[in-house]
């Protein structure tokens, strides 16, 4: 049989935005590094929502249980990078909130983290509202082992939205 371009359904050939899209290419947005090249981040993961819902049972009905919708949860967003250096505004940020014991305002940013395909270009993004530093965390130091030192920063946020 001879295959020719005149002979292959179209449809039923796959184009580049059909496949799944790879998960170590990823580019993370914080307004508060002002553009300055300080995401470079080796890990992210809490991208997710969950809808609460509370159980409710009917008086005289014993075959099933409603489940009704209370809330919608988010868990924490996890960066993970090497550790960065004092002057790196992520690294202010962080010091601001969470070491001056409330004696400065907490100050939301917005976050995005996306996915980017082969060339560099975002192919799913989600943005973050108003988040904020609730944890910074150093990984523990092993002598035995040749690793980079890793710092975790762990945000909150009122919500997310899916871009792309």
């Amino acid at each position: 049989m001879n295959v020719t371009k005149e002979s292959i359904d179209p449809r039923s050939l796959l184009r580049a935005d059909d496949y799944p899209v790879p998960a170590f290419s990823f580019l993370v947005t914080l307004t508060v590094s002002l553009g300055m090249g300080d995401t470079s981040f080796r890990e992210v993961s809490g991208i997710g929502a969950e809808m609460k819902t509370e159980e409710f049972r009917e008086g005289g009905e014993n075959r099933y249980v409603h489940h009704l919708p209370t809330a919608v949860n988010h868990p924490t967003l996890t960066l993970k990078r090497g550790i960065g250096k004092i002057s790196s505004p992520l690294v202010v940020w962080c010091k601001q909130t969470l070491e001056l014991g409330f004696l400065t305002p907490i100050v939301p940013m917005p976050v995005v983290v996306s996915l980017l395909n082969e060339n560099g270009n975002p192919v799913r993004s989600w943005a973050f509202a108003n988040a904020f530093p609730v944890n910074w965390d150093v990984e523990s130091f092993d002598s035995t082992k040749n690793e980079v030192a890793i710092e975790k920063i762990e945000l909150r946020y009122t919500y997310l939205s899916r871009l792309l």
